[in-house]
C-alpha cells in the first residue's frame, strides 16, 4: 500500500521577505513570526508586532545597550585632546538617540533600519552602536547580497565620519582598518548566527517528518496486521463453515431420514464443528508468530495436504475430480505449496457456494524450475437450488488475488467460451531445494 508521509518538506527557511521570515529566524531564538506590511501576501494595511517576554527583554536590552554604548563613545570623544564643537555635540546626541529609537522597529524593517541609520553614522558617535545591532539584525535576516551591500554602505559611512570627526593622534589606515574588522565581524557574527537557526529549523523540521513517518508506518503496520487476520480467517473459516452448514441443510430437508443417518450427519457437524475450532486455533497461531517465525500451533498447509482437502469435500457431498501431474507434492517450497491449498480451498469454498451439485476440475501440474499451475474449473449450476444460498462477503477472489501476488504468482478468473468457470493460478517454483518458509 502506498501511503503519502503525511508529511511534506517545510519551505526554506532563507527568504529575502519579512512577510516569509519564520520564527527562528527573527531577531532573537523563540520570537514569534512577524510580517511587515509590505510583505507578499500583505492587504497594505500596518500590523502589530506581537512580542513575547522574552522579545522585550531582548529589545529592551538591546536599545539600553545602544544607549550607554552610545554615551561611552560621545564621552571618549569629548575628553579627547581635540573635541568637537558644541553644536556638533548637540547634535551627535539628537541624532544618535533618535537612531537608538529606530532599533524598536528593526524586527518588523531590519533593511529600512539601517540605511536610516548610515546618514546618522557618518557624524555620529551616539549611533554606533545602535548601526552596528541594526547591520546584525540585517546579516540574520536577509540574503547576503543584501548584506554586502548594507555593509559596504556602513564602511562608506565610516569612511565619511574618520573625515568628519578625525582623531590626529592615530594613524588614518589605523582607524580605517578598525572599521573594516568592525563592521566584517558584525556581518560574519550575524551569519553565523543564520546558519545555526536554520541548522535548528532544519533539524527540527527532520525530527518532526520523521516521528510523521513512524506514526505512518504503525498505522500501515497495523492496516496490514488488520488484513492478514481478515485474510487467514476467510481462508480458513469460510470453507469449514460452509462444509458445516452443508450438513446442517442435509438434516433440515431429510427430516424423514432414519436415525442411524441423523446420527451419522450429526456426528459430521460435530467433527466439521470441532475441525472449525482447530483452523481458528490454527489461525490465531499464525497471527501471534513470534520473530523467528516459530508457532506452538500446528504447521500451516501445504501442496502435500491437498489430497486430503479434496477428500474432505468428497465426504461432504462435493463431487470433485482431482489430476496431480507433480512428482512429488511434499517437495513443493511451503509458501507455494500454501498459497496452492488456499487456491484450491477457495474454489471448492465457492463451488459449494455458487455452484452446488456441479462436478468440480482441480487439476495441479508443474515441478522445480517449471513453476506450479493450480487450475480449478465447475460448470454454472442446473436446476432451482432447494435451500438458501450460504451468505458471500465477495472478498474470496480479492483476497486470493493479494495472496498470489505476495508470492510473486499470477490468477486468472473466469468464464470459458464453454460455459465453465475457471480458476487459474500460476506460482514459482525455483529449482534446487526449497528455500526456508519465512512468516
Amino acid at each position: 500500500m502506498t501511503v503519502t508521509a503525511g508529511a511534506a518538506s517545510a519551505p526554506d527557511p532563507v527568504v529575502d521577505h519579512p512577510s516569509l521570515v519564520p520564527a527562528q529566524l527573527l531577531a532573537d531564538p523563540g520570537a514569534p513570526p512577524e510580517r511587515g506590511p509590505d510583505g507578499a501576501g500583505s492587504t497594505g494595511g500596518r500590523r502589530r508586532v506581537h512580542r513575547s517576554v522574552r522579545d522585550w527583554a531582548v529589545d529592551v536590552l538591546c536599545f539600553v545597550v545602544a544607549v550607554l554604548g552610545g554615551a561611552v563613545l560621545v564621552y571618549s570623544a569629548a575628553s579627547g585632546s581635540e573635541p568637537a564643537p558644541d553644536w556638533l555635540v548637540l547634535a551627535d546626541v539628537v541624532a544618535g538617540l533618535a537612531g537608538c529609537l529606530l532599533l524598536w522597529g528593526r524586527r518588523r524593517w531590519p533593511v529600512a533600519v539601517a540605511v536610516l541609520m548610515l546618514p546618522i553614522g557618518a557624524f555620529s558617535d551616539m549611533v554606533g552602536v545602535a548601526a552596528m545591532i541594526a547591520l546584525f539584525t540585517v546579516a540574520v535576516h536577509r540574503r547576503l547580497p543584501t548584506l554586502l551591500v548594507l555593509s559596504a554602505l556602513n564602511l562608506a559611512g565610516y569612511a565619511v565620519y574618520t573625515v568628519v570627526r578625525p582623531t590626529h593622534d592615530v594613524p588614518y589606515s589605523v582607524v580605517l582598518g578598525f572599521g573594516v574588522v568592525l563592521v566584517s565581524g558584525v556581518a560574519a557574527w550575524g551569519m553565523f548566527v543564520r546558519a545555526r537557526r536554520q541548522l535548528v529549523l532544519s533539524l527540527r523540521d527532520r525530527a518532526v517528518r520523521a516521528e510523521s513517518e513512524q506514526l505512518l508506518r504503525v498505522e500501515q503496520a497495523r492496516h496490514l496486521e488488520r488484513t492478514r487476520i481478515a485474510r487467514e480467517m476467510h481462508d480458513v473459516l469460510a470453507h469449514r463453515l460452509s462444509l458445516l452448514s452443508m450438513h446442517a441443510g442435509a438434516l433440515e430437508f431429510r427430516p424423514d431420514a432414519s436415525p442411524a443417518e441423523v446420527a451419522q450427519a450429526a456426528g459430521v457437524v460435530r467433527a466439521s464443528a470441532r475441525q472449525a475450532l482447530e483452523d481458528l486455533r490454527e489461525v490465531i497461531g499464525v497471527l501471534r508468530e513470534g520473530p523467528d517465525g516459530g508457532s506452538a500451533t500446528r504447521p500451516q498447509p501445504t501442496l502435500a495436504d491437498l489430497p486430503a482437502l479434496v477428500e474432505e469435500c468428497r465426504r461432504a457431498g462435493v463431487r470433485v475430480r482431482a489430476e496431480y501431474r507433480v512428482p512429488d507434492l511434499g517437495s513443493a517450497p511451503p509458501a507455494t505449496g500454501r498459497a496452492a491449498y488456499r487456491v484450491v480451498q477457495e474454489a471448492l469454498t465457492n463451488v459449494r457456494k455458487h455452484a452446488p451439485g456441479t462436478v468440480a476440475s482441480v487439476r495441479v501440474e508443474g515441478g522445480p524450475g517449471t513453476g506450479l499451475a493450480v487450475e480449478v474449473r465447475n460448470p454454472s449450476p442446473a436446476g432451482t437450488e432447494l435451500q438458501a444460498p450460504l451468505p458471500s462477503a465477495g472478498t474470496g477472489l480479492v483476497g486470493l488475488l493479494e495472496r498470489i501476488s505476495l508470492a510473486a504468482g499470477h490468477l486468472e478468473h473466469g468464464w470459458t467460451p464453454d460455459g465453465e468457470f475457471r480458476l487459474l493460478a500460476t506460482l514459482p517454483w525455483p529449482a534446487g531445494p526449497a528455500a526456508p518458509d519465512r512468516p
